[in-house]
């Protein structure tokens, strides 16, 4: 064995993607929810994969709430959970006529239950998009609503 070397592909060494978890979901032949998370905002799409070509269909950022309602004084705070919950609304009033269901790819995050992308999945769901997960790991409404300066926006902002 002394001699041989495994290669790394450069997108696992570099720390993004896992192509082990990629060709499951590709084999599923299902729309993927992409869920990312920047400093500032929450950024969601609705991918598809032809030919090994990922094509994005559905495109939201939690910025877009500002033009839903979302208060200005409150921009801080368009990467906490109520602005995930809230851009997973949006995405899924978005893909009413386009994607009926979808599968979650949350990339090489952390998987903690009850997270901010979770509260992007639970948004989704409560929009009418059908994705397969367990209830255990969406937040509540109430663990949504605990935050004071914020609960108030859920039923503010206005999403079609």
């Amino acid at each position: 064995m002394k001699g041989i070397q495994r290669t790394i592909r450069r997108r696992r060494q570099e720390g993004k993607t896992d192509y082990k978890a990629r060709l499951a979901m590709l084999k599923s032949r299902k729309p993927r929810l992409v869920i990312r998370k920047t400093n500032r905002y929450i950024i969601a799409q609705i991918v598809t994969t032809e030919l090994a070509q990922d094509k994005v269909i559905i495109n939201v950022n939690s910025k877009d709430l500002i033009e839903s309602g979302w208060s200005k004084n409150l921009v801080g705070s368009l990467k906490g959970k109520v602005a995930a919950y809230l851009t997973g609304k949006l995405i899924a009033s978005k893909a009413k006529t386009k994607v009926k269901e979808a599968i979650i790819d949350i990339g090489m995050q952390r998987n903690v239950s009850k997270s901010r992308l979770y509260a992007v999945v639970k948004g989704a769901i409560d929009g009418g998009l059908n994705i397969p997960c367990g209830e255990s790991v969406l937040p509540t409404l109430e663990e949504l609503k605990s935050n004071e300066k914020t609960a108030d926006l859920l039923n503010k902002v206005k999403i079609n």
